[in-house]
């Protein structure tokens, strides 16, 4: 729980601004020099505005005019606000992935509020990884911290009907390669889509992740489904500058509310939304940041128990998250989970997360389905084990043709992304709609950075006899707004000599869903021989952040944090001299 108020001179940023030597006169001249008054910060909260807003991440594209707005209520209530620019995580246009420098911005935004005056910190993500991202280097600070979400784009439109970003893409370019649409009705297609500033509109990885910090308490209450365009957003914003400098005097910090019982929340947010197979992954990676150990065998425990209540694409048929936000957003769809919940969680806003959720009510209940009525009973997401993924992958059945949940099929290998795409559409390819594609080298060593490749695609001789769906396995991830029968995150990885390493176009692989089971059909006298003639490949970069991240990446089943920042003695506060 939050101390007692802290007085002007226990704050933080004091340090800088209120001793009376010559360092302090330095920060107060260079302060005076941009144009402020003494009593602009002189005994105030200083709030830092970590924004990942850039030209080169349309999903932030408002975050300009945002940051104006979290300064607004920052000057309300009697805070000086500093907006700090980090990197952004742009998921479309940054290489090799936005995974692998998911711990950069972690470690950036650490390091921005150890190092400047700052007591509390206003967090501005919403693009896939700058959620995780922000809320893992606030938590491992433990200043005061709120998390803004950037809030999901407007639908998207073609000929009438709607479209989500990312779903829609996947599904436009199977029938645009099966022959079944144009060049032009493509064309049309890629300027309707993306129609406005905010981050993917299905439940995507963006959506589910900025749930998730909402469930976990670092948000406002709602917070999360406002659509970024929405008037309601601007608002939200300045809240959420007001509040944060209650939370500085209040002391408030990431560790007052982070706990087993949070992440518990969390995890039963994911399921319930049918949300990103990403998810496992950060959420692993913030629990570490907060003390707390995660196992996989977590998730799938409370993925039995919870129905799938969101009926939004990729699970949903039809529904996207605007949709969400007008049927009653996330607290509605909490609310109708009360009993697997921890009500009594603390939240930003000093409230519990079961006050919260006081008055919340669905508008829509095909939106946000009623617990009689579940777009599933359970297992929004499952976890597999076997001799094929001893540390673990994740499916997404709700996103599978149910066919496909139990299959055995003879495995079709492809040694790497430019092998897969430069072979699949080959008429030659010994393939047909029983076969398991297998793709190596897509995790977090082998991408590098463990790219979104894993919805893998079908071939287009298949597509042309009607094909939409195969079973896929790879150590790669995939994009939250993908759907298909794709295993994804087994681990260990092809690239340190994990299992699927030894896969061989012909193996027999069975998938059995609901017995959480993947194997791979081949003796293990086999396989030891195999293994035996497995050679390690060369490292992808021998400098800079790539050689740093090659030396301490850990695998998906330990959410593919940096291993020093797992644990260890608080970093102490720096000298000021």
């Amino acid at each position: 729980m939050a101390g007692p108020r802290k007085q002007p001179e226990k704050l933080r940023s004091h340090r800088w601004y209120g001793a009376q030597d010559l360092r302090a006169f330095g920060h107060r001249s260079r302060a005076l020099q941009t144009g402020f008054a003494r009593e602009d910060f002189a005994g105030k909260p200083v709030i830092g505005i970590i924004n990942t807003w850039s030209d080169i991440n349309q999903c932030h594209a408002h975050f300009r005019q945002r940051a104006e707005e979290v300064k607004r209520g920052i000057w309300q209530a009697g805070g000086f606000p500093l907006e700090i620019p980090a990197i952004t995580l742009s998921e479309p246009f940054m290489k090799p992935s936005t995974m692998m420098y998911r711990n950069m911005l972690a470690m950036e935004t650490e390091e921005l509020l150890r190092s400047y005056p700052v007591d509390g910190a206003v967090l501005m993500g919403g693009c896939d990884k700058t959620t995780p991202a922000l809320i893992m280097g606030a938590t491992s600070m433990n200043l005061p911290a709120i998390f803004m979400p950037a809030g999901p784009m407007l639908r998207g439109n073609w000929h009438g009907e709607p479209l989500g970003s990312g779903t829609d893409t996947w599904k436009f370019w199977a029938e645009l390669r099966a022959g079944n649409i144009t060049d032009h009705d493509w064309r049309e297609v890629e300027e309707g889509i993306a129609r406005s500033p905010g981050h993917c509109m299905v439940m995507g990885t963006a959506s589910t992740m900025t749930s998730v910090a909402e469930a976990l308490g670092f948000t406002l209450p709602g917070a999360a489904s406002i659509p970024a365009a929405d008037s309601n957003h601007s608002r939200m914003a300045s809240y959420t500058g007001r509040r944060i400098v209650e939370m500085v005097w209040e002391d408030l910090k990431p560790s007052d509310f982070l706990g087993a019982k949070a992440f518990d929340n969390a995890i039963v947010t994911t399921h319930a939304l049918s949300g990103s197979t990403n998810a496992l992954i950060h959420l692993i990676a913030m629990a570490g940041r907060a003390g707390v150990k995660l196992a996989l065998e977590r998730f799938d425990e409370l993925s039995r128990h919870t129905p799938v209540l969101a009926n939004v694409r990729p699970a949903g048929q039809k529904y996207l998250m605007e949709d969400f936000y007008y049927a009653g957003g996330l607290r509605a769809l909490l609310a109708q989970l009360r009993d697997l919940l921890n009500l009594d969680c603390l939240t930003v806003n000093g409230k519990t997360l079961g006050e919260n959720l006081a008055g919340a009510k669905v508008y829509n209940s095909d939106v946000i389905r009623p617990r009689g009525n579940p777009l599933a009973v359970s297992g929004g997401l499952a976890v597999l084990r076997g001799n094929l993924a001893p540390d673990g992958a994740v499916i997404k059945p709700t996103a599978a043709e149910l066919h496909l949940l139990k299959h055995t099929g003879r495995a079709v290998v492809f040694r790497n992304y430019s092998d897969m795409a430069a072979r699949i559409d080959d008429e030659k390819l010994d393939i047909d709609a029983d076969s398991v594609i297998v793709l190596q080298h897509g995790g977090p060593l082998g991408g590098p950075g463990m790219p979104e490749w894993g919805q893998l695609p079908i071939p287009k001789k298949l597509l042309a006899r009607g094909v939409r769906d195969m079973v896929r396995i790879s150590d790669a991830r995939m994009s939250g707004t993908s759907y298909g029968a794709c295993v994804l995150h087994v681990a260990p990885e092809s690239y340190i000599g994990g299992p699927l390493a030894l896969v061989r176009d012909g193996d027999l692989i069975e998938l059995d869903v609901a017995a959480r089971k993947l194997e791979l059909k081949v003796s293990a006298a086999e396989l030891a021989r195999r293994r035996a003639a497995w050679q390690q490949p060369a490292p992808h970069y021998t400098r800079g952040f790539g050689a740093l991240y090659q030396q301490h990446i850990t695998q998906a089943n330990e959410g593919c944090d940096f291993d020093f920042l797992h644990g260890g003695a608080p970093t102490p506060e720096p000298e000021i001299h």
